[in-house]
């Protein structure tokens, strides 16, 4: 995210900071140790930030009919860490962009980040799923100490001092802490960079995780991939039989499929029936129904053809969130005062790059209603072999880490 100086006067100084979200690997979870804070409130945090992947996933696809992946949890998080540096509008228009509105209590304005750290905290037992953040500061260039405390406290972050007048030793400063948090799976995330940048904000997700119950990878053959009536190409699918978590979405017109990694995460795939459109099947994916799916699971005894896959996707987002309400934070009457009064700033670029590829040991990955949701007895064979949406989640507090469409398969 590129914060630039708002014109005061006739000056035309300008300032920057970079704001990138970066989205990697996936990995195993510990259990979960109790929280401070009640379970259900850390749940009502995971179901808002469900909800507010859902609309931002509604969004870019309007944008496209292409491959998508992104890790809601890691932009929360870093809109959650710019929330305390906002104030007025802005700070409205973040808290409704990212469904947090429910959440607020007047008495307690530490209660949103106290959430987000104490699900830090539970989604982070293991050191194979990994979540940073660090705010690289221009020399001389000085934040409110309440802030730089709040990101401390709550977001864990690391504060950096930079030279960003020397910009090819900021890009390789800033792309050598990005390679390593996220496992090099991002080696390089930035090319360019302005030289009167003052702060850049970066957060990471990298997770690791292996299937619970592998594929055999002598199994896995080249299959058709049906991405439209007009279009097929040649995919490896993988094959493994066994018992499954399933259910049948009747009203959406969907098969659902749970496979899990070995410790607290699952991937969900959502398979349109064949017939369906899955732009029908997009429109009606919403946090509630993601909920039902979970509760209706039901084990039986299936052969699962799912093809291996990589995606690489990235994603300008200052032209995404203006649609979500988040528009001031953008503009000239951005009020940024909680990170420095000395000079007027506001955010100019967000940039988000997700990671993925998924194979027979597991995945690396740099993340309304029941009615008429029923589990049933799926046919012995569950074939991904059309345009499908998967979603992986942290079990124990239903926190959705990533989400994804796959159209082409073949496409990395």
């Amino acid at each position: 995210m590129v914060v630039q100086r708002k014109p005061q006067n006739m000056m035309v100084h300008k300032m920057t900071m970079g704001f990138m979200l970066i989205l990697s690997c996936l990995g195993f979870l510990a259990p979960v140790r109790q929280a401070h804070l009640q379970s259900a409130t850390i749940a009502d945090l995971s179901f808002q930030n469900m909800d507010f992947a859902m609309n931002l996933y509604k969004k870019i696809s309007n944008y496209h009919d292409e491959n998508i992946f992104f890790s809601p949890l890691s932009i929360s998080t870093s809109f959650a860490a710019l929330l305390m540096a906002s104030d007025g509008d802005t700070y409205k228009e973040i808290l409704k962009g990212l469904n947090l509105e429910k959440l607020e209590q007047a008495d307690q304005p530490e209660l949103i980040p106290t959430l987000f750290q104490r699900l830090h905290e539970n989604i982070t037992q293991d050191e194979s799923l990994d979540q940073g953040m660090a705010l690289f500061m221009r020399q001389q260039f000085e934040i409110e100490n309440v802030l730089k405390d709040q990101l401390k406290t709550f977001f864990y972050a690391d504060l950096k001092s930079v030279d960003f007048a020397d910009t090819k030793g900021s890009i390789s400063f800033i792309n050598e802490f990005i390679n390593n948090k996220t496992r090099g799976k991002v080696p390089e995330m930035i090319s360019t960079l302005d030289a009167a940048t003052y702060l850049m904000l970066i957060d990471t997700i990298f997770f690791q995780g292996s299937w619970q119950k592998p594929f055999n990878p002598n199994f896995t053959r080249n299959a058709p991939f049906y991405i439209d009536n007009y279009n097929i190409v040649q995919v490896p699918m993988m094959f493994l039989e066994d018992k499954f978590y399933s259910m049948k979405d009747i009203q959406l017109g969907a098969k659902v499929l749970k496979l899990p990694y070995q410790e607290g995460v699952s991937m969900l795939i959502l398979l349109p029936n064949a017939g369906v459109d899955y732009t029908v099947v997009d429109d009606g994916i919403t946090s509630q129904r993601f909920l039902s799916w979970i509760q209706k699971l039901q084990k039986t005894k299936l052969e699962v053809h799912m093809p291996k896959f990589k995606m690489e996707e990235s994603y300008s987002l200052q032209n995404i969130l203006p649609d979500m309400g988040m528009i001031s934070i953008f503009s000239n009457s951005a009020n940024l005062t909680k990170l420095t009064k000395k000079v007027g700033l506001k955010v100019s670029e967000v940039l988000h790059k997700a990671v993925i590829e998924v194979d027979e040991i597991g995945t690396t990955a740099a993340a309304a209603t029941a009615i008429g949701i029923t589990p049933y007895s799926l046919p012995r064979t569950f074939t991904v072999n059309r345009p499908f949406f998967f979603f992986i989640y942290h079990e124990a507090t239903n926190c959705l880490l990533f989400m994804g469409r796959v159209i082409d398969p073949s496409k990395n």
